[in-house]
């Protein structure tokens, strides 16, 4: 397994509850996971634990031979070799795309730099628009430089939070597809976090549902939605979307 993790908990200082509960995961190397979920079900929070943005108060992060985090390691964000594409993309709006891609690769000479930037531009089919200024760009194709720029640096893994929420309904059914093709592409190992069964069922390998905090089911979409099924029976929530509020 290339990602194994083991007895995950976390509680957030305000709070008399864990957010996440004995949470339990492993990954095959170029597998993509869906955690699929609910607002509130602590989603969001696995994967800033997995990216090292917080602590957790139990468990451990295995990714490759790397121990991320353990009860007596604790491996700092910049040093775990994860990318991470957030939900509003996090581009810089002062750079051009060229230089938002960079950004990562500061250690690396200008020649290998420059060599990424047109791989990883080529494979999300922009590279007519490194010059360009993120607000010259769609909706989708803000969401594949922000790819880019995640894979830019050739992460061990890669997280997206909530990948699709800022496109609309017919940008957002396009894109999985070529998503998915992108990623697969690269072999490079992806879990992303969404409210949105359709999503997982388009986009992943396998499915994680996640539900207060802890692990209610992992299977292949099939397993887990079926062709029939109404996710609604599994979970308090109305079919087809899960909610957001």
């Amino acid at each position: 397994m290339f990602v194994h993790i083991r007895n995950l908990a976390f509680k957030y200082p305000n709070s008399k509850d864990n957010t996440i509960n004995d949470f339990n995961l492993t990954i095959d190397q170029g597998e993509i996971i869906s955690i699929l979920g609910e607002s509130g079900s602590g989603k969001s929070t696995i994967l800033r634990l997995i990216a090292g943005l917080e602590m957790p108060t139990n468990g451990n992060i295995m990714v490759g031979d790397h121990c991320m985090c353990s009860n007596s390691t604790f491996t700092q964000p910049e040093k775990r070799g994860v990318g991470m594409v957030f939900q509003d993309y996090a581009l810089f709006p002062h750079m051009t795309v060229e230089d938002n891609i960079k950004f990562g690769l500061q250690k690396w000479s200008r020649k290998d730099k420059k060599n990424r930037v047109g791989e990883v531009l080529e494979l999300v089919n922009l590279e007519d628009y490194r010059k360009r200024y993120p607000f010259e760009l769609s909706g989708g194709q803000q969401q594949r430089i922000a790819l880019a720029r995640a894979l830019a640096p050739k992460p061990k893994l890669l997280l997206f939070d909530e990948p699709f929420s800022n496109l609309d309904a017919d940008l957002q059914i396009r894109i999985r597809e070529e998503l998915r093709r992108i990623i697969k592409s690269t072999g490079v190992t992806s879990i992303f976090v969404t409210h949105d069964q359709d999503d997982s069922q388009a986009l992943a390998d396998r499915i994680v549902v996640l539900r207060e905090g802890e692990v209610a089911q992992v299977g292949t979409a099939q397993e887990i939605l079926g062709t029939d099924c109404n996710f609604a029976d599994r979970m308090p929530v109305k079919p087809r979307v899960l909610s957001r509020v």
